[in-house]
């Protein structure tokens, strides 16, 4: 089989490129990817040796890139990763977010259509639900959509077009809705990475109002293995949550990060609270279980001091990293570090 990813070189993408190269010996991989910001450039060269990995640069809101690569590459499978996902950038200036994430999955979703694809998995969010309140149960893929930020909304929407594509045309279709995802390689605008990284240089790791806001934590590695579940055994047209079972409050997660790295909670630096911030994210993933035979394998505790070994021992990658991102205003660190909790 071979299957267009397309985003392939952002951070849950990368890693579902090279988790699908090590399990699936045969797979076949045409990575997509505009390059942004947040690209994993360096990840991209480690892989240009691989026989069963062509890259291919590309905007998927460009009609005309995305069919020449379907036609040329001959694939057949789909797997949307490409967006823009930090939801700062998306206050600031949420045009970027409906061009991606809204009229790329469109012109994706028709190409499919032309080129005879047989499987379109998109990969969507927790966020799509809106806010949990402290004692509510988990959300369920029946729960109704209620997107609080604009990147949330540009999200919902593209399931949304995913869905009518489904029922209009008759597209086999599944989305994935996975928790926050964790993990090496991450572009540290991102709060795990963010803590980190800003640690690591003494500079002020600074949370948004109360620092209370609670988020179920998704090893990316547990995520590219339901993500392909679900490509393989989902149904048509079903919607899949991936949670973890790890809900942590951000302030919780940043005093481990800095208890890890030795780092004393002076460094903390409380500030005001973003727009529309959601207070709790929590996904039931009973369905992916029962029908997908997938549940999460790592616990948080040691996937975290893991993540920060990455970082600690790949302070090159991550100041790299940096220095290519373009608005150092809306949440990365490379100017001072000027950074705010963003999960």
């Amino acid at each position: 089989m071979r299957i267009l990813v397309a985003g392939g070189a952002g951070f849950i993408g990368a890693h579902f490129v090279r988790w699908l190269l090590d399990a699936e010996p045969t797979a076949k991989i045409v990575n997509f990817d505009v390059l942004t910001y947040a690209a994993d450039v360096e990840g991209l060269r480690e892989l240009e040796s691989v026989s069963r990995h062509v890259f291919v640069r590309g905007d998927i809101a460009d009609h005309s890139a995305v069919a020449e690569a379907l036609a040329c590459q001959g694939c057949d499978g789909i797997i949307n990763f490409a967006a823009e996902s930090h939801v700062d950038r998306s206050i600031a200036d949420a045009a970027p977010f409906m061009r991606t994430n809204v009229l790329g999955t469109q012109v994706l979703l028709d190409a499919a259509r032309r080129h005879g694809v047989r499987r379109f998995c998109q990969i969507s969010t927790d966020e799509v639900y809106g806010s949990l309140s402290p004692d509510a149960p988990p959300f369920q893929e029946t729960s109704p959509l209620h997107p609080n930020s604009p990147y949330a909304a540009s999200k919902a929407a593209a399931d949304l077009l995913v869905q009518s594509y489904r029922h209009t045309y008759g597209l086999d279709t599944v989305i994935v809705r996975p928790a926050n995802n964790y993990g090496p390689r991450q572009f540290p605008e991102k709060f795990i990475p963010m803590c980190i990284a800003c640690a690591m240089r003494g500079l002020p790791v600074k949370i948004y109002g109360d620092g209370r806001q609670v988020r179920d934590w998704l090893h990316v590695a547990d995520n590219c293995a339901g993500i392909w579940a679900a490509f393989q055994n989902g149904r048509a047209g079903e919607i899949y949550n991936l949670g973890a079972n790890n809900e942590h409050a951000n302030i919780d997660v940043a005093r481990r990060i800095l208890a890890l790295l030795g780092k004393p909670e002076s460094l903390l630096a409380f500030v005001t609270d973003r727009p529309g911030h959601d207070r709790r994210y929590a996904l039931d993933f009973a369905k992916a279980k029962r029908e997908l035979g997938w549940q999460p394998q790592r616990n948080f505790a040691d996937g975290l001091a893991e993540t920060v070994l990455w970082y600690r021992q790949n302070r090159t990658w991550w100041e790299n990293a940096l220095r290519r991102a373009v608005n150092a205003d809306s949440g990365a660190c490379s100017k001072g570090g000027d950074l705010c909790e963003s999960a």
